[in-house]
């Protein structure tokens, strides 16, 4: 990754140029470095940001001096100002500052068509979520725990098990120690779970798929650990007939109404202060490199964000 001077174009129809406030980091942002995630080269990299308008094209409804946030707009959030497509911006409500906005918007959308649309979670409902402590583990913990379901999270440390206790886990299971599926059989006198909520990948997706009750559903959203493995499909139906999605919250996104409400319920969430957004780690843009190892490297917990 190379930091350049480039020359931005005004807005055109339907655009708006966004002044970068704080930049989302978030694990998508290493699939696209890498490769895992193909993208025509050269290219910018970054999915998520928080600004002010500065410039605005015909046809938009925003102005400039909103503060808005985006978390799929395009590629280049890594970038002091962009040129961003009006629809797929979100303005950022009175109390949330850009550096929380920046923080939660992406963590924050997953969790929501996660745990709302993917698998909706009710009261009384136990579930696994991998990566506990990290940016979406944080914000699912205390979003699922506000209604009521009772979350189950497996981590690497007792450092992380504490800080996932605090956002909302019920039981955490330190996964170098412990044995994951007899712990949650444990905690489920046996019966097993309804859904299991997979961001880690290949590390996890057989425990995964062994955690799960006949006819549960094994969500997979990402990759932390490498890809999983080809899947025979034959395996679900000897664990007891169970299902199995690879979401994206670009689908569950893809109208400015689904994104705009996405959003919405978030940032009530937040302001109703059933979800706090921590940011335990800020780099400064020219050291988005360190950000990106210090992430591969499982050495940051909660939030990121990278400062223009």
């Amino acid at each position: 990754m190379v930091l350049e001077e480039v020359a931005l174009e005004p807005p055109g129809p339907g655009m708006v140029t966004v002044s970068n406030r704080a930049i989302g980091l978030n694990y998508i942002d290493t699939y696209h470095r890498s490769g895992l995630y193909p993208l025509p080269l050269p290219t910018g990299i970054g999915l998520e940001g928080a600004g002010e308008v500065t410039a605005a094209g015909e046809g938009v409804d925003l102005e400039p001096g909103d503060r808005v946030a985006y978390c799929s707009a395009g590629f280049g959030a890594y970038a002091e100002a962009l040129n961003l497509p009006a629809a797929r911006l979100v303005r950022i409500p009175e109390g949330i500052d850009y550096e929380q906005a920046a923080a939660a918007l992406l963590k924050g959308q997953t969790t929501e068509y996660l745990l709302q649309r993917t698998w909706p979670l009710q009261a009384g409902d136990t579930c696994l979520f991998h990566a506990a402590a990290g940016g979406v583990g944080l914000i699912f913990g205390q979003w699922a725990a506000s209604i009521g379901a009772e979350v189950i999270g497996t981590v690497g440390s007792e450092e992380k098990a504490a800080l996932a206790r605090a956002h909302g886990y019920r039981h955490v299971i330190n996964y170098r120690t412990e044995n994951v599926v007899e712990r949650v059989l444990e905690i489920t006198d046996g019966q097993k779970l309804p859904v299991v909520y997979d961001g880690v990948g290949k590390d996890t997706f057989d425990i995964s798929l062994d955690c799960l009750r006949p006819r549960g559903l094994m969500v997979s959203f990402g990759n932390a650990s490498g890809a999983p493995l080809p899947l025979d499909l034959q395996v679900l139906a000897l664990k007891g007939s169970l299902f199995i999605t690879r979401p994206t919250m670009l689908t569950y996104t893809a109208t400015t109404g689904e994104l705009r409400q996405s959003s919405d319920d978030l940032f009530a969430r937040v302001q109703s202060g059933d979800i706090r957004i921590e940011i335990h780690q800020r780099y400064p843009l020219a050291e988005v490199e360190q950000a990106h190892r210090d992430l591969e490297g499982r050495r940051t917990t909660g939030s990121t964000v990278i400062l223009p």
